[in-house]
């Protein structure tokens, strides 16, 4: 009697079974990338400008600010433009909002989470923008100070 048939139908078996559940594994897997809030690329032919309006109205749509999109807008048009690699003269303030650069790393560590695919540039819009309606909608625009907005 060939015992080999028997075994090696196991092996086959057990084989055919661990390329499933690793297949099954796979899709969990790459679910697990979570791109983060307001994955808005910009489109060809879109300007910077109309694209960041769009990031802004995308954040506080998921949270809350007073004034809403628009006095975000407004704040945003008044710090940079709505230009995301906006730097002060002296670089001590960063992108869309104007972030102070030696409070960025505590704001973006604060206020974004680490399985969203954010970059920690300050000057990325995407990430500047998450950073700031995200702290405004816990506390408020104080740090923004009175602007006519």
């Amino acid at each position: 009697m060939d015992r080999s048939r028997p075994r090696n139908a196991h092996r086959a078996a057990l084989l055919a079974l661990t390329i499933a559940l690793l297949a099954g594994l796979a899709p969990t897997a790459r679910a697990e990338h979570r791109p983060g809030p307001c994955d808005i690329h910009l489109e060809p032919g879109e300007t910077v400008v109309h694209h960041s309006k769009e990031l802004i109205r995308c954040a506080t749509a998921k949270w809350s600010v007073r004034g809403g999109a628009a006095r975000a807008i407004c704040i945003a048009k008044r710090e940079s433009g709505l230009i995301p690699t906006a730097e002060s003269s002296g670089g001590d303030f960063l992108g869309l909002f104007q972030h102070m650069a030696s409070a960025w790393r505590d704001r973006y560590d604060a206020w974004t989470w680490a399985g969203w695919d954010l970059k920690y540039d300050a000057l990325n819009g995407r990430t500047n923008t998450i950073v700031t309606i995200r702290m405004v909608h816990d506390g408020g625009w104080g740090p923004w100070g009175a602007l006519d907005c």
